[in-house]
Parts: C-alpha cells; structure tokens; sequence
C-alpha cells in the first residue's frame, strides 16, 4: 500500500512516517509540504492513501482533497490537522478519517489498522472493479470527529428534516444529508427503505409484528425503539422476509 505524507511542519512530518512505519505494512513513497507540488506529482504517480494537512502553502488540504476527488483513481485521504472547523468539509469529500493534532498514537494505530482493512476489502479478488460492489464500511459524524463505521453495526437511520439520524447499539449520530442520500451509502443487500422516514438493517430485526392496516411494527435486536413498516412498501417487505 502506497502513501504519502503531507504536511509542512518537519517534526510532525517525521512523527507520523515513523508511526506508519512502525505500526503498519504501508510504503510512505512520498513526503511534501506544499499542496501543488502533491497536484503535480498524483498527475504521474498513483497512490493509495494521502495522510493531509489542511494548513499547507499553495493549494490548502481541503481544496487539494476536493481536486484528487475528481480524479479516476481515488486514494483514501486521512486529514490530520490541528483545525477542528472542517471536519464536516471533510465527510462531505468522504474522507477516511480525521484526526486532530497532537497524535495520540492509540488513535494513530486504530486509524492504519483500519485503513489496511478497507484496503484490503477494496482490493480483494472477488470484489476487485466488479460492478455493484456495495460498501463494507460508512463514514459517520459525531462531535467534528469522523467514525469510521461497519454498515452492519448500524440498526436504523431516520429522517428529520434535511438531517438523518444514524443509530447503532449505543450511539447516534446527525448526518448532514437527507435519508435517500445516506441510504445511497448503504448496502442494498442489509438495509431497506421500509418507510420514508426510516432506513432498517434487515439483520437487527428480531420480531415482525403486524400493525393497523395491514402494515407492521419491527423490533429490534438490543434496541427498544420500534421501525414501522409504511403500507406502500409492506409489499416488498414481505417479499424480502418470505411472508
């Protein structure tokens, strides 16, 4: 796996390649401290993680991230910096991670453990450039911080207004998007849109219990909130769960 660093302060720099190099099987192929030298070198080069700065002379980390979008070949980006302010900027350019200066090196470890994990996922022989390949993992906000989350620890999402509201066993999170844009995220094949204003993990439901007008409540596994069934989607929910 090949990465590089950016980040213009010398020390912080040489931190965070030792902790790659100690802590993980990543190959740091490039180190910069300006952002369009990295603009020039990604034209000739590819990579698979960039660890960014925001704070970097000529082209900031954020208007970097929002170019290396673009292109056809994605790496993963990880913003490691001392701004808290732009963590929503980053979910919206669906950044791996961020994290905040100074290192925590736990945080640091966590972080290349999963980074190697997505990876892998990404690259694995059954699923390399398949199309329709669903995602394993989702990008969740909560207090700036970016979580990086499995889609099976998700039980539900549900809509209010313009936000969605992301719950697992024992966290919520506010999305800044609506529920047909956060469903989108999610793997068609574990979650189902069963009204308009919930999302359901086919996986957490432990009881189906009918409701008025021929429609249902569902309970949940560990959770007492209950999901409803709309009457317009009873239909393809039985069909899912062989009713």
């Amino acid at each position: 796996m090949k990465v590089l660093i950016v980040e213009d302060e010398v020390l912080a720099q040489q931190e965070l390649n030792w902790l790659i190099k100690e802590h993980s099987q990543m190959e740091v192929v490039g180190t910069f401290d300006d952002g369009m030298d990295v603009l020039r070198y990604l034209q000739h080069h590819e990579v698979d993680a960039i660890f960014l700065d925001i704070n970097i002379p000529s082209l900031d980390g954020v208007l970097l991230a929002q170019n290396i979008s673009k292109f056809a070949h994605k790496p993963f980006i990880v913003f490691i910096t001392a701004w808290k302010e732009h963590a929503v900027e980053a979910f919206e350019l669906e950044a791996f991670d961020y994290i905040l200066k100074p290192y925590q090196e736990s945080r640091i470890i966590g972080m290349l453990q999963k980074l190697e994990t997505a990876f892998q996922q990404q690259n694995a022989p059954a699923a390399a450039n398949t199309p329709g390949r669903e995602a394993l993992t989702v990008n969740l906000v909560k207090d700036e911080r970016i979580i990086v989350t499995d889609v099976n620890d998700i039980y539900y999402a549900e809509a209010h207004e313009k936000m969605t509201f992301v719950y697992t066993r024992r966290e919520a999170y506010v999305m800044s998007m609506n529920i047909t844009e956060f469903c989108h995220r999610l793997p068609e094949s574990h979650f189902f849109r069963c009204h308009r204003s919930y999302c359901v993990n086919l996986s957490k439901i432990r009881e189906i219990e009918p409701w008025f007008n021929n429609t249902y409540i569902l309970r949940l596994q560990d959770l007492e909130f209950q999901v409803p069934v709309s009457r317009s989607k009873v239909k393809e929910f039985r069909q899912l769960m062989r009713l």
